[in-house]
């Protein structure tokens, strides 16, 4: 019953979160210089009844709160309008782009879960040479950002090695996995090194607890007391930097799409923004918050799960 109450509770700040954010995506495309009548007349002069016929067919004539009650309504039924370069419904050209940037998010996700937690835990196990590899390499890897590790990858796995495809998303399942290979390294690496450094200190710290060092020298197996008291205590800290850095991959993609022409959500924004498509710019940054929200969304019943003290009042400390 508790864990039902919390889970109201954040479905009704993710409803509050979307309603603010929307409300600051639309104003702000709104207050932007420009003219939505240049990008529909593609900077030529337009007749006065051109005009007319434009603005009434875009209502660009409403006030500001009846053009945002209509265009928030029209969210809510799945309408985000009509792009404004293509003249095409922008639900329709997110969809054919959507499951591009999810797979490649969630690619770059499997692989920050998977490898960034797995070397912490090793390296914050097993001190030596292998724990100081992995925090040279790591605070290598976190300075690097998306666009270089990009350029390098390709530079040396796509046009030299000749590994991997750099440009497209591929067609079938298999190809797909290889055409993403590529980006989801570039998306993936500088997060990959951070949670393996969080988890790798969060591992180190609770080894050094009173109560698992008492619980070794009662001659309890080193394994049952890693299991049970070091990696399930060091799971809030791990969830925190992992929830938050797979949640930041959102927003990253679109440079990594960019470097690697995938037909992506955060490619199409870059474009969209460039030809002032804003009806496609506020559909498309509104998909991308609503994703981010849901991500955290989660994130926060994962703590509940791991500690039932979240979800009865509060976040452990």
């Amino acid at each position: 019953m508790v864990l039902i109450r919390f889970l109201l509770r954040r479905l009704v700040m993710l409803a509050a979160s979307l309603l603010i954010a929307s409300f600051v995506i639309f104003a702000a495309l709104y207050l932007a210089p420009g003219s939505p009548l240049a990008a529909l007349s593609g900077g030529r002069t337009l007749p006065p009844a051109s005009i007319r016929v434009l603005e009434a067919r875009y209502h660009l004539n409403d006030s500001f709160p009846v053009q945002y009650w209509d265009w928030l309504r029209g969210a809510l039924h799945g309408d985000l309008g009509v792009s404004i370069v293509l003249r095409e419904n922008v639900s329709a050209l997110i969809a054919s782009r959507i499951w591009t940037t999810a797979g490649l998010v969630l690619y770059a996700a499997i692989l920050i879960v998977l490898l960034g937690i797995g070397l912490g835990i090793v390296a914050g196990l097993r001190p030596g040479l292998l724990d100081t590899s992995t925090l040279v390499l790591t605070a290598v890897a976190a300075a690097i950002p998306a666009f270089v590790a990009a350029i390098m990858l390709i530079l040396a796995f796509a046009v030299q090695l000749r590994w991997f495809p750099v440009l497209g998303n591929g067609t079938g399942f298999l190809d797909n996995v290889r055409h993403f290979t590529l980006p989801a390294v570039a998306l993936a690496v500088s997060s990959l090194a951070i949670v393996a450094r969080v988890t790798r200190a969060a591992v180190r710290e609770e080894q050094g607890r009173d109560h698992v060092q008492t619980a070794i020298s009662r001659g309890i197996p080193v394994r049952q007391v890693i299991l049970r008291h070091v990696l399930r205590n060091a799971a809030i800290p791990v969830t925190t930097i992992a929830g938050v850095t797979v949640a930041s991959l959102i927003a990253l993609a679109a440079v990594v799409e960019v470097a690697f022409s995938l037909n992506g959500l955060g490619a199409y924004l870059v474009a969209s923004a460039q030809d002032k498509d804003l009806a496609v710019v506020q559909g498309i940054s509104l998909v991308l918050v609503a994703a981010f929200v849901v991500v955290n969304l989660i994130v926060d019943l994962l703590y509940a799960v791991l500690d039932p003290r979240v979800a009865a009042g509060g976040r452990a400390r």
